[in-house]
């Protein structure tokens, strides 16, 4: 299986408009058996990438 968390700087809100640094964008998509309804190996993902 495959897990994607993708965190970004959401460079438009800090540079124009509302002008807020700092805000954070944050992506996720899982697949395989992190997808399943196996969420122990969901919860081991997570686990293994929560200080990263």
């Amino acid at each position: 299986g495959v897990g994607v968390i993708l965190k970004a700087e959401h460079m438009c809100m800090a540079m124009r408009g509302v002008q807020v640094p700092g805000v954070i964008t944050t992506t996720a998509t899982m697949r395989g058996v992190y997808a399943d309804h196996d969420r122990t190996a969901k919860a081991e993902f997570m686990e293994a990438i929560k200080n990263v």
